[in-house]
């Protein structure tokens, strides 16, 4: 699972950009503090691409917009224009969704507006919203004892609330809440495997609780901070065990671990983790793995040193905006270019022991997305389904009329050749004679 909220790089090959970037590894070192891994003033050029494809996200709209104020003001971006268009959205759509909105959408609202000590914390307490959340949270662990362990969202999302009430000196009972969060909980895992981008939020909130029982600033018995601690512990050590090349889980996951790694464990005192990391991250920026805004600003605060434990601070990094060549156009495509030819893909969908398959010619450099489409034009009642929007994309919400359910933890899992894919369905680029499946699942 790629995104935290239900919504789901490719191999990497050799490039003649490698070089460079083994180059460049020499002036991208650790931090004095030796537990920071971010790139030195002197190679800020190299997030451009990063910062562009956020700042020209004009099709991100309302409290999806969140993310990408929250990173502009982490990171010290200053952009006026910007910021006050980003603002006015997510409170416009705030008042208007208050009641659908989920706990860590409204989580996510409260730190891009609250971050980096600005005017916009009026907002905040005029609205109420840090209140609303911890109402929010608590309907989460009411959903959890009634419906199996299975929260009304997610676990990442519950984390993110955990850690935004914390921040936010919202009210939470430590004692009830940190045993939902030993890391041995079914929630963690995804299709059997444990998801990383959640693992690496529970951690960030959970050092949050830990340094708000150290400084007394909430109640709690030694109990919970020893158990708080073996929690925080267990779950690193889960995101270190899906490491490879520099990554954890996948490319999307990698900044938020980047993030937990950093408040939580000597991982990055060791150089030699610090420059793998960068080499395979900046490797996967130049291969445009980011061209999605909200991915761009998952991934940037940890390149830049910072964490979401950051927001109540005054914001500033080694990367000035002066640093950074800002293009007011729009980021070049990484798509690639779409040649006249056709490709043949193998599609079905499998529910249960139900099978449906057929086969679909597409444009070459068509995605996923546009052979759930060719298959529903041939065959309505087999291949029919239902998207939503998501910053990450369209989100298959049915197949058949089969919703996705968070209580019964069912979901549409898109596969190639039998393995689950890392990239959703409006992203994946498909290939020849390729074997694409949506099956219904459980996590």
């Amino acid at each position: 699972m790629s995104s935290p909220f239900l919504y789901t790089v490719g191999e990497m090959r050799p490039s003649h950009q490698l070089p460079l970037l083994g180059l460049l590894l020499f002036s991208l070192i650790p931090s004095q503090l030796g537990q920071i891994c971010e790139v030195s003033k002197e190679n800020c050029s190299y997030l451009n691409p990063l910062v562009n494809t956020m700042v020209n996200s004009n099709y991100i709209k309302g409290i999806q917009s969140a993310n990408i104020l929250l990173t502009l003001r982490l990171v010290g971006i200053q952009n006026q224009r910007l910021e006050q268009q980003l603002t006015q959205q997510i409170q416009e759509d705030t008042n208007r969704r208050e009641s659908e909105i989920t706990s860590g959408e409204l989580a996510l609202v409260i730190l891009a507006l609250g971050a980096c000590k600005n005017l916009d914390e009026e907002f905040i307490r005029d609205a109420h919203l840090v209140s609303k959340l911890g109402e929010k949270f608590k309907a989460e662990i009411e959903n959890m004892e009634t419906h199996s362990g299975n929260p009304l969202t997610n676990y990442y999302q519950l984390s993110l609330a955990l850690l935004t009430l914390c921040l936010s000196d919202g009210s939470y009972s430590i004692t009830n809440v940190i045993p939902y969060f030993t890391p041995e909980n079914k929630n963690y895992y995804f299709g059997g495997q444990f998801s990383v981008d959640t693992g690496a939020m529970a951690v960030l909130a959970l050092t949050c609780v830990k340094r708000s029982i150290e400084k007394e600033k909430i109640e709690a018995d030694k109990k919970d901070l020893n158990k708080t601690n073996v929690y925080i512990t267990s779950l690193v050590n889960k995101i270190l065990s899906a490491k490879h090349d520099g990554l954890f889980g996948n490319i999307f996951s990698t900044g938020e671990s980047m993030q937990a790694l950093f408040v939580s464990s000597n991982y990055y005192k060791n150089e030699g983790n610090c420059q793998e990391t960068l080499h395979t991250v900046l490797y996967n920026i130049s291969q445009g793995a980011f061209h999605l805004p909200i991915a761009a600003a998952q991934i940037l605060p940890a390149l830049m040193g910072k964490t979401y434990l950051d927001v109540n601070k005054d914001c500033s990094s080694v990367c000035s905006p002066v640093k950074f060549n800002i293009s007011t156009d729009k980021p070049v495509t990484v798509t690639p270019i779409i040649s006249p030819s056709y490709i043949s893909v193998n599609y079905s969908v499998q529910i249960n022991e139900t099978f449906n398959s057929t086969r679909v010619t597409v444009r070459k450099g068509s995605v996923f997305l546009d052979v759930m489409k060719a298959a529903q034009k041939q065959n309505e009642a087999a291949f029919r389904f239902k998207t939503e929007d998501s910053p990450w994309g369209p989100y298959i919400i049915s197949v058949q009329d089969i919703r996705a359910n968070n209580n019964d933890r069912t979901y549409w899992e898109l596969l190639s050749n039998g393995q689950p894919l890392s990239q959703g369905a409006g992203s994946y680029i498909v290939k020849n004679g390729e074997y694409l499946e949506v099956r219904w699942s459980k996590y």
